[in-house]
C-alpha cells in the first residue's frame, strides 16, 4: 500500500480512475490517495497517468 499526495481538492473518481485507489482526505488543497502499487511497473504507470492528466504530484509514501 502506499499514499499518494497531490496538489488540488479530488473526488473519488480519481482513485478509481487510477485503479482501486480511495481518497483517504482532502486537506490544505491536498487529496491524500491510498491503494495498492504490487510493483514499481504499476507505480510508475500510476504517476504517468497523474501526470498526463496535470495533476501535480507532492509526495507518494510507502504504508505498512
Amino acid at each position: 500500500m502506499i499514499e499518494i499526495v497531490v496538489q488540488g481538492t479530488l473526488g473519488e473518481a480519481l482513485g478509481t480512475a487510477i485503479g482501486n485507489f480511495r481518497v483517504a482526505r482532502v486537506e490544505n488543497g491536498r487529496t491524500h490517495l491510498i491503494g495498492p502499487v504490487p510493483d514499481q511497473a504499476r507505480l510508475q504507470g500510476i504517476l504517468t497517468q497523474l501526470s498526463s492528466l496535470n495533476i501535480p504530484l507532492i509526495s507518494v509514501n510507502p504504508l505498512n
